[in-house]
Formats: structure tokens, sequence, C-alpha cells
């Protein structure tokens, strides 16, 4: 078993496909697994991450619009400390999660066709998002 660290950097609210990002911290001992897992693990309370289609740009726009109908911001939330977006953001990261398991198939992530990993930000602000990766053969 291998761990790694990644740190992505956000330009803000939004949904980035993380997969190349993710397979490039692990591309050199990844090879060697022919049967596994790799746990993607979130390390913030207002981020979350997701597996979902990768091609078409428009289902991260659609992501970002109904999570704002969801979780409104205009709610009159008491956990505000941080701004309009403190909440809000903290609700959709308990909804969506912080960890992902991804099977390993002969050295390679086993993602369908048209699925990507996403980090979801949830803040508004850009923020230094910490993953820890977890490969177990």
């Amino acid at each position: 078993m291998k761990q790694f660290t990644l740190t992505i950097k956000t330009p803000g609210h939004g949904y980035y496909l993380i997969t190349e990002q993710i397979e490039q911290a692990i591309r050199a001992d990844i090879r060697a697994v022919d049967v596994g897992l790799l746990h993607v693990f979130l390390r913030h309370s207002s981020a979350s991450l997701t597996i979902n289609e990768n091609a078409d740009p428009t289902v991260r726009e659609d992501f970002k619009s109904f999570e704002e109908t969801l979780v409104p911001r205009d709610y009159p939330w008491k956990h505000n400390y941080e701004g309009d977006d403190d909440m809000p953001a903290h609700i959709k990261s308990s909804l969506m999660g912080c960890e992902l398991t991804i099977p390993v198939s002969q050295g390679r992530l086993a993602l369908g066709t048209w699925q990507g990993v996403y980090l979801c930000e949830h803040r508004d602000r850009p923020h230094n998002r910490s993953l820890v990766l977890t490969l177990a053969d």
C-alpha cells in the first residue's frame, strides 16, 4: 500500500476535472497494480469529490446551477463567519462527500469511458485543496 498527497489550487466556485492530476500523482506506482483500489480523500469541509460525465462541459454548468437551487445562499444561515458562501459550502460538501474509492485494473483506474473525477469547489475564493491518495493492491 502506498500513499500520496496532491494539492490542487482552485480558482473559486466550480467543478474541476482532476482525473489527470490524480493519474500523474500515482503514475509510477499504479502500473504495478493488477487488481486494487485507489482511495481519494479530500481534507476539507467546504469542497467535495464526485465522479461524473467528463466529456460535455455543460454538465459542470448544470451541477453548479442545481446546487445553488438545492442549497440557496439567501437562506438565513446562522454559520456565516466567512461570508454568505460559508454554510452552503459545508452543506454541499456533506451532501456530495469528501472521499471516493476507485477500482484499479491492470495498472489503470477502472473508470468508465465518460467518467471523470471532479473536485467540487463550493467557496467563491481560490483555495489550495489537499487530497490524500491511498493506492492498495
